[in-house]
């Protein structure tokens, strides 16, 4: 299983990124998000977005009208555009999915042993 995140590292204040993040594992149905940890700090969920059912997605307080979660099955892929990028934003980005495909996807507790992560990239905003 793969999880690949890619996207501009470095972007000045108020400006906008897009991160990708190209799959190995068919993401339809399953519950898939973007997490980022900055230095010193303890990894945060940033967004999680689910098709399954009737569909969810959940932003972090933070990000709330900056952010958008999306995702192209078709290609197995995952995005997420962050607009209006602050100082704070700064810090490494992950891109996690679920184990499993279905189920409820309602919450940023990603446990280790039913996710897989990626590498991660890293966005600095300055």
């Amino acid at each position: 299983v793969q999880l690949v995140e890619s996207g501009v590292g470095s972007v000045q204040a108020g400006g906008p990124l897009r991160l990708t993040c190209e799959t190995s594992i068919d993401t339809d149905r399953r519950c898939m998000g973007w997490f980022r940890q900055a230095p010193g700090k303890e990894r945060e969920g940033v967004a999680i977005n689910s098709d399954y059912g009737a569909g969810i997605t959940i932003y972090a307080d933070s990000v709330k009208g900056r952010f958008t979660i999306s995702r192209d099955n078709a290609i197995h892929t995952l995005y997420l555009e962050m607009n209006s990028l602050k100082s704070d934003d700064t810090a490494m980005y992950y891109c996690a999915a679920r184990t499993w495909r279905g189920g409820d996807c309602v919450s940023f507790n990603f446990d280790t042993d039913t996710t897989y992560w990626g590498q991660g990239t890293q966005v600095t905003v300055s």
